[in-house]
């Protein structure tokens, strides 16, 4: 039987659970150029109004070292160079979804029952690279089809499109590697999201400098593809190149690997419990705690570089009233803090991300009949999901607070007035908590209710996004864009703070999650 028997059948059953995850992560980021092309267009309608903006960013550091590199001050150029985040985000769906699908699949024991069947012993690894590769490839030919079809150049589309491609094949062998070495899947996602956290540091922190740095990075070679302003394609080697070896090491490693281990052993353990880790909530809050300082420290130094850029924001975002009249949507009465709130509200959506993450931790501790184990012990059947449920709910409100200060004493700092800026800056930041909180309980409310479609929470968040962020930019009707609790938290700094929404906001919290807490308690335990 060759060992790559069956590899057919495996990415069928993997295109079948991720029928609805996968078509999600593809559309929202492949369309997000084509977004991002609408707004430049109309908020920098003239050449000229081009150039401010380019000029204004080429002068804060600050904003390559987040976004990346700007090329120039075409419309194409801008819309690159805005959607540089891609070149993050499109790596990072690809390493959850090989790792959901390989070490995953094994911590959950379905390898082991699959492997007995007449399946190869490289098939499972295959189905994965080539699902996640997919992925990538339909993402970059979505963001290419779109930016041409929108009127940019044919030349300067396909280079961007190939740039996400490429970046993501780098990580899609990256993660197939992890998940060889690592001794269960969250280790895995921890090499693999440590090496996509090291690309972004290296690319960041070279393009503030002389550059140098950016070429140890795949990021970085994907943002010297430079499109829209003298396509260079040879960087595009340098990322398949590494793709390849990648994959091939991971293709080598699982050749030498038992199943269910990695090459690397996992560490022992105390050989007596520490009496301060013991019980559900600590044991969650032990497993999570690498996760939370992450978290901590990539917002912290988030914060700080917003706070620092934002006191010249207005050099760099000109003078058209189109812009600050988007912005001011968003809260405050200078162009400065209708961006802090505009920057707060993105932070709102990534700690719900954060949130979701920790809430579905549960989920799969249910599937891999984890729960079953902790259950048969006397624990509750409240007290075993305590411990991510406090992760879910107490993980924002740290990582907001955290956004707060930092970007309020930075910002604060910059203005020479920290006792001004730094409160209303911090109620922003805590203000996107009920927001949260509620994708919290619509994730507790499927978990409890119907935990076979307790990952639908990720388009669930998806869809709020659309509706409340991007649903704003293509001008849907005020209704549609009310279905989003983002649209409801308070506009800080500089805006008024009304306690009817907060409130409303809090009690559909409360109810949706109480309804799923009752509903989990009686319903049988799925393993």
């Amino acid at each position: 039987m060759s060992g790559l028997s069956g590899t057919g059948a495996l990415l069928r059953l993997y295109l079948r659970r991720d029928r609805l995850v996968a078509p999600i992560w593809v559309v929202l980021l492949g369309a997000l150029p084509l977004l991002y092309a609408v707004s430049f267009e109309g908020l920098y309608p003239t050449a000229a109004d081009r150039q401010s903006f380019y000029l204004g960013t080429e002068a804060v550091p600050a904003q390559a070292a987040l976004v990346g590199p700007i090329f120039g001050s075409d419309l194409g150029a801008l819309v690159a160079w805005r959607a540089g985040l891609m070149l993050t985000l499109v790596p990072l769906a690809a390493i959850l979804t090989v790792v959901r699908h390989t070490r995953g699949e094994e911590d959950a024991g379905r390898t082991e029952l699959i492997g007995s069947t007449a399946v190869g012993r490289y098939a499972g690894l295959t189905a994965a690279v080539l699902l996640a590769g997919g992925g990538v490839v339909a993402t970059g030919m979505l963001a290419f089809i779109s930016l041409w079809a929108f009127g940019l150049p044919v030349t300067g589309s396909l280079a961007f499109g190939a740039s996400i491609v490429v970046v993501g094949a780098v990580f899609v062998g990256c993660a197939a590697l992890a998940a060889q070495v690592a001794s269960g899947a969250r280790v895995a996602r921890g090499y693999a999201l440590g090496v996509l956290a090291a690309a972004f540091v290296l690319r960041a922190i070279g393009d503030i400098g002389s550059g140098t740095l950016s070429w140890f990075s795949p990021i970085g070679w994907s943002a010297q593809v430079r499109p829209f302003a003298d396509e260079r394609w040879w960087p595009l080697l340098l990322s398949l190149a590494a793709a390849a070896a990648f994959c091939a090491a991971a293709f080598v490693a699982a050749s030498r690997r038992d199943l269910g281990s990695g090459l690397r052993a996992e560490r022992r353990g105390r050989v007596a419990a520490v009496p301060s880790l013991s019980g559900p909530v600590a044991l969650a809050w032990r497993l999570s705690r690498g996760t939370v300082v992450v978290w901590t420290v990539g917002l912290a130094l988030f914060g700080i570089v917003i706070g620092s850029s934002t006191d010249g924001i207005g050099d760099q975002l000109g003078s058209s009233t189109a812009i600050s009249d988007a912005l001011g949507k968003f809260g405050g009465t200078t162009l400065e803090q209708s961006f802090i709130a505009a920057v707060l509200s993105i932070v709102g959506i990534m700690v719900a991300a954060y949130s979701v993450s920790a809430l579905l931790r549960l989920h799969s501790e249910e599937e891999a009949g984890l729960a079953e184990i902790v259950l048969a012990t006397g624990t509750s059947r409240l007290r075993w999901p305590a411990g991510h449920l406090l992760l879910a709910v107490l993980g924002p409100a740290w990582l907001l607070l955290v956004v707060g200060l930092t970007v309020g004493l930075t910002y604060g700092s910059a203005t020479g007035d920290i006792a001004g800026e730094l409160p209303s800056v911090l109620g922003g930041a805590l203000g996107q908590l009920p927001a949260v909180w509620v994708i919290t309980a619509i994730g507790v409310a499927l978990f409890g209710a119907v935990p076979r479609f307790a990952t639908l929470l990720w388009a669930v968040l998806g869809g709020f996004v659309a509706l409340g962020q991007i649903g704003s930019v293509v001008g849907l009707p005020q209704p549609w864009l009310d279905l989003s609790p983002f649209t409801h938290v308070p506009r800080l700094p500089g805006g008024a703070f009304s306690l009817e929404p907060f409130g409303w906001l809090l009690v559909v919290a409360i109810v949706v999650g109480a309804v799923g807490s009752g509903a989990f308690r009686r319903r049988d335990i799925r393993g």
